[in-house]
């Protein structure tokens, strides 16, 4: 979970100024939030967390905790407490917490990375010493489910017009379909470890998501791919920011929705995650669409300063 400390006013409302000037990893004197993000984890292992890590990120005022995995409605429950609880902490430090997914234009926005597997009677069925990567065959139908189905479950794990101002190139977010074992580029990735630490890391959800349908929909893709026995592209290693278009093209990389209406004009016709889903669908696309409404209705500050004296 990512997410930016900006200071706090007077009367304790939030402002535009961030929290400190720090990026990756760095520690006091020039990350000034560190005492802050240090009781929030401390306050988060006393609520039963297992904390796995936490630091600056690289965008000045940005902060990451991990913790451990857990079953999936316990996990989108910790997700729910853990934004809660850093929230509170926030204010006892004259700081206000944001998820928002991109708070501040030209740096990097905040992610959710979701970390998945499936385990049946202890063992991690997608774990395979003898298989391509240390991944079962298994593994790799559901990994193609999710790519499948990436398009589509992209209005479901990056739910606000805010969202797509993330999912640009060149600010570590991903914004193209494609696998990899080492490249931060791609959508999905497969992190170090194999026995039961065998997973698939999903980098392109963001904090504003609703955790219990972001999760649902990832494992409903995932299950998708394996009920069908789907099979992944080749896993691609190279920067994706860097190939060519034609190079995309050959290696069959498709993009993100670049907008929250693309996404969701996926979402409406993926029947498997429809019937998945069931009816919270077509609800969500209804609340959504008013809000897509009730921001074109809307006039931002950057149109003021563009188009004013037109």
């Amino acid at each position: 979970m990512e997410y930016f400390l900006f200071k706090a006013d007077e009367s304790g409302k939030p402002t535009d100024t961030l929290n400190d000037q720090a990026s990756y990893f760095d520690v006091y004197p020039d990350d000034n939030g560190e005492a802050c993000r240090r009781e929030t984890v401390n306050t988060l292992k006393q609520m039963g967390f297992q904390i796995e890590a936490d630091h600056h990120e690289v965008a000045p005022g940005q902060c990451e905790i991990d913790f451990r995995f857990d079953d999936a409605v316990i996990t989108a429950d910790r997700i729910q407490l853990l934004k809660l609880a850093t929230k509170a902490i926030a204010v006892k430090y004259g700081l206000r917490a944001t998820f928002m997914p991109k708070p501040k234009a030209g740096m990097n926005g905040s992610g959710m990375h979701l970390n998945t597997s499936l385990f049946k009677d202890g063992k991690n069925l997608f774990d395979d010493s003898k298989g391509s990567h240390g991944l079962s065959s298994l593994a790799l139908n559901y990994l193609a489910g999710i790519l499948a189905h990436a398009q589509a479950f992209t209005a479901i794990t990056n739910p606000t017009i805010n969202s797509f101002k993330r999912l640009v190139p060149g600010f570590e977010a991903p914004t193209y379909v494609a696998w990899a074992v080492d490249n931060r580029t791609a959508l999905v990735r497969v992190p170090d470890g194999r026995g039961p630490a065998t997973r698939f890391e999903l980098r392109s959800g963001d904090p504003s998501a609703n955790p219990y349908l972001a999760i649902s929909a990832l494992l409903a893709s995932g299950l998708d791919g394996i009920q069908r026995q789907l099979t992944p592209n080749k896993n691609v290693e190279d920067s994706i920011y860097n190939m060519t278009p034609e190079q995309r093209t050959d290696a069959k990389i498709v993009e993100l929705p670049s907008s929250l209406p693309a996404a969701l004009a996926n979402l409406k016709n993926d029947d498997i995650l429809a019937k998945s889903l069931g009816s919270v669908v077509p609800k969500y696309l209804e609340i959504k669409q008013d809000e897509l409404t009730n921001y074109q209705m809307s006039v931002t500050d950057w149109e003021k300063k563009t188009y004013f004296n037109v």
